[in-house]
This record gives structure tokens, sequence and C-alpha cells, in this order.
């Protein structure tokens, strides 16, 4: 992030400081001290040219703690590439020294000890102190601010205004361009009205009429920086229409429509683009195939995935860039042009250490003001945690595993399915538990928790389902996400194997004995695609169980078996 140049000699000593565990206040001053504002914007620039960019910041407005994966396996001809390294894997690739403020941002490591130590991450004001340090530096007329999607979902404060919040937070960034996918949870609607209405461009490609196959949005906009053409093409998440509910924009359909890419990318250079970006949300993988398939793209600025990399990765001569989620980095990609070519870039991926960041003051007092009318309802406290809360990981995640024992607990079930969603804070152990950590992980608009009897061999459907929705070899076929989560049942999976084949030994946690294909078991579950799904909202179901309990402590889950990795 501060690149394998830059960063590690700016944490260096502070690695030293932070190897082993539990430094405390006075460690974490020492630590601090040698991570300040300017280490983070330390740049080496080149060229003209300067994109800037954010994605998957799920409507956050405040600084957090945000765990990464320890889990996150690649399969086909992913397996064993970044982003699909992990913890040790993932700092031998990237040379990050264990205990650093960069294994801190980008790792599971020791997390709970390293998070006291280096503190929160993130917050709009301090993004924008960094944009605009940037945009000081090279000028605003030679900075592009551009934004991959799910900007507006995952807040109470953007639920309840209808992501009006992070539409004026992005308009007081002075935001470009973005492209979409939580967004369409808004309803048809409500997301023109955003298109139509605000300051920067939203474009998605990939979204047509579903009677006329009329676009339903601007594909691509050209913008002048720095003396160049730069033609940013947006991509829409191809499987909203799978992932959420189809009947929240019912006449339109997306897709990856490769064909149509090609063509936006010609008609783009035709129309004298120096630079061709597409601003994507279809997930690394798929991003990496299309960078092989579709030609005459510069960069992919790829999202979807929450994959956060200190480096470039490049495919031909399309380079993509993964600016990791919820507003820990902003990446920083400087681009030489010569003769109408890119001819050089310079990448950095600058972690945004709330307490190392002066907050920008403008932005500072808008957030206040859009939270201002929640501020009461979102510092309630409903518990306290004393067990590391995360959501991150394929398989599991302590948050969701508090979800699944909420939903048994309120709804009288045998057994909980949660989504595998990957947005949602991290809470440290001793951290209260308050309305806002609660809405965090689960501010949807289809939030309904409902109770249905399923046969064992329905919910092994669903298992597989998923799983293939995971683990497909083919990344076109592959939604993102995590798998499914599970409370009251094990099982083991073969992410090797094919569709169907994948999931075995299913079994009833409480009674010990196997679930049976034949036999009826109560369900309980949140985030139903069906319209018209009866519950209570999966928050209040939450808080009523943490409430009961007042302090909880989730142990660590070992009911799902993993091999073929």
């Amino acid at each position: 992030m501060i690149s394998r140049r830059d960063f590690l000699q700016a944490t260096a000593a502070a690695s030293a400081l932070t190897i082993g565990s539990g430094l405390g206040p006075l460690g974490r001053v020492a630590a601090q001290q040698k991570l300040t504002q300017a280490d983070i914007l330390k740049f080496d620039p080149l060229g003209t040219v300067t994109i800037l960019y954010i994605a998957d910041t799920h409507a956050q407005l405040m600084p957090l703690y945000f765990r990464e994966p320890s889990v996150n396996l690649g399969v086909g001809a992913d397996r064993g590439l970044p982003p699909h390294l992990t913890d040790a894997e993932f700092r031998k690739y990237f040379n990050i020294a264990t205990g650093s403020a960069d294994a801190y941002a980008l790792t599971a490591d020791d997390f709970v000890s390293l998070a006291r130590n280096y503190g929160r991450m993130g917050g709009m004001d301090r993004i924008a102190t960094l944009v605009n340090a940037v945009r000081a530096e090279r000028g605003e007329d030679k900075v592009l601010l551009l934004d991959g999607g799910d900007a507006m979902q995952g807040s109470w404060t953007s639920l309840q205004t209808k992501a009006q919040d992070m539409v004026d937070v992005l308009s007081g960034l002075k935001l470009d361009a973005m492209t979409g996918h939580w967004e369409f949870t808004y309803g048809a609607d409500r997301l023109k009205e955003i298109a139509d209405k605000s300051s920067f461009a939203f474009l998605a490609q990939n979204v047509r009429d579903n009677e006329w196959q009329e676009p339903v949005f601007e594909a691509r906009k050209m913008f002048e920086k720095g003396g160049a053409k730069i033609a940013v093409i947006g991509q829409a998440l191809p499987r909203t229409a799978v992932a959420n509910p189809r009947w929240m924009f019912p006449k339109w359909e997306f897709g990856i429509r490769e064909e149509d890419m090609q063509k936006q990318v010609d008609e783009a250079r035709a129309a004298g683009a120096d630079v061709v970006v597409l601003l994507s949300h279809d997930g690394f993988d798929v991003d990496r195939k299309l960078a092989g398939r579709v030609k005459g793209i510069d960069v992919i600025l790829t999202a979807h995935t929450h994959d956060a990399m200190p480096g470039l990765i490049k495919v031909g001569e399309t380079v993509l860039v993964a600016a990791g989620s919820h507003g820990k980095f902003v990446s920083r990609l400087d681009i030489e042009v010569k003769d109408k070519k890119v001819t050089g870039v310079r990448y950095k991926l600058m972690p945004v250490f709330a307490d190392a960041i002066k907050p920008d003051a403008a932005m500072t007092a808008l957030v206040e003001k859009v939270r201002a009318p929640f501020a009461k309802d979102l510092a309630r406290k409903i518990g306290t945690t004393e067990s590391l809360l995360y959501r991150r990981g394929n398989f599991n995640g302590t948050f969701d595993d508090l979800i699944c024992d909420a939903m048994m607990a309120e709804r009288d079930a045998e057994i909980a399915l949660s989504p595998g969603f990957r947005w949602g804070e991290t809470l440290i152990p001793g951290d209260a538990i308050t309305w806002e950590d609660i809405t965090n992980a689960t501010a949807i608009t289809y939030p309904n928790c409902y109770r249905n009897q399923m046969t064992g061999a329905q919910i092994k459907e669903v298992l597989e389902d998923v799983a293939d929705n995971i683990f497909h070899p083919d990344p076109y076929f592959q939604g993102g996400g995590d798998m499914v989560r599970i409370g009251g049942m094990g099982y083991a999976i073969d992410v090797s194997k094919s569709m169907g084949s994948r999931i075995s030994d299913l079994t009833h946690l409480k009674s010990g004995k196997p679930i049976d294909a034949a036999k009826t078991y109560t369900v309980a579950g949140w985030a139903s695609v069906n319209e018209g799904t009866q519950g209570p909202p999966i928050w209040d179901v939450v808080s009523a169980h943490i409430s009961k309990r007042g302090a909880v402590k989730i142990a660590p889950n070992t009911a799902v078996k993993v091999s073929g990795a």
C-alpha cells in the first residue's frame, strides 16, 4: 500500500516494534509515530494523469475495524493466485513484515492485537483528506476520482435515507463516476433518480431494458485530465438479478456482455481515447478472465469481491487494480501517456489509518449532518462482545454465527441460514455492540427473517447451489460472496468437485445425527430474494437475542470440514 517500495520503508521500524502482540497504548503511540499522513501520501508521481479509486465502502462513513479473510480459496486457473492468498502466504507474496501496519491492514494475522495497536481504518473525512491532498499535489485538472460500486448500502443511515447520505457524501468528495451492485436494491425508480440527478455519472454498459434491449444507463463517459482523454466504461454486477431480488428491477437484464464491452472499447478508441478504463463490479477473477478476452482496455478497476492488494496484476497489456472495502484504502494510479498511448503506470494502495490522518473539516461536518437524525439510535448499546466478531471468510464468520444463534433462539428453529455477505464491520473483544454495529451487518431493503420447513434434501440443494456460485472453475459462472452460513448443522465440502457433489456429511449438531434427506426441519433465514417474504426484520431478531444475553462470546466454528483446496 504503501507499495513494496514505499510502504515498507515507512513501516519497517514500526514492524520491528509490533512483532509479537499486545503493545498497549504506549506501543500504539510508538507505531503511530512511524506512520504519518505524509508517509501514507508519499509517492513518486508519474505522467500527468492520476486516477483515485475507492470501492465497496458499503456506506461506512466512520472509521471502523474490518478483518480481512483468513480463508479465501481460488479454484481452477485462479487457484493459488492473488487475491486467493491469505495471512502468511499473502505476506510472503507481497513481502510484508509480520506485525507491521501493512500486515494489519491486509491480513487476519494477530488481528486483535494489531487492531489495538494501529486503531480503526477508514472514515469519509479521512478519505477526503487523502483525495484533496493528491488533488493539491497534482492539480485538480489532472485527477479523476472513481467509485467501483457498493457505496450506497450497508449502514442504517443509508437504508433510512434511501442512499441520500452517500449521494451527498460522494458529491462532497467531487466524485466523477461510479458503477453499482447493491445500489440496485433500492429499486429501479430510486436508482434512476440517483443516476439522473447526481453530480457524478452512474455508468453501466451491461444493463438493458428486457423488452427492447435498450441501454438503461450511460455506458461510458469521456474525461479530459492532464491533456489526455480518458474513457471510463461502467460495468455493474452481471449477476445482480440472481444475487438480489429481481422484483426490485423487473424490467432490467444484466450479464457480462463481452461483445458489447469490446464494442464500447473500440468506440472509445475511435472517439479519441488515450486511456480506456473499465470501472467494474464483476469481481476480481471475472475481470482477470475478461482482461484476457477483451482487447484494448488499459486499466480495470475491479470491485465486488472486496480484495485488497498492494500491487497491480497484469493480464496482457491490461492492469487490474483492487482497492479493498469499507473505506480502508484509497488507490492511486499515475498514468503516463505519450503519443495517445499508455507508456507507464505507477501504483500505490494508500491505507486509511484513521489515527494517522487529519480529518477534513468540511467532510466531518457533512458526515455529522447526515448522521445527526439517527445519532441517538446508532449509539444505543445493545450488549457487549467477549470475542472477536468478524464476517469475512469463505465458510465461517463469528458475526454470522451470532446471527444464526439469534435466529435459532428467537425464531425457534433447528437450523439457521445466513447469507455469505462480505460487508459488515469487525468488533474486537470488550467492544460494546451498538445498534449501529448490528445494522452495519444487516441493513438491507429485504430484511425479513423467515421460518420455513425444509427437508434435508432441500438444505443440501441450497448448499450445493451456493457452493457452485463460489467455486465454479469458470469465473464467468461465479457470483462472488462467501458460503451461506449455517447454524445448528455441520457439513463437509470438497471445493474441487462439480455441481451436486461438493457437499456431504450433513450433521444435526444438537443430536449428533446425520441430516435425513427425507426428514423435515424447521429452518430460519433472512435476505430471501422472494417477494412477500414474511417475518420480523433481522436487526430486531439479533438485537433481541443480544439484549437477553448481555454479553456474547462466540466459540470458533469447526462444523464445516473443507477439502479439495
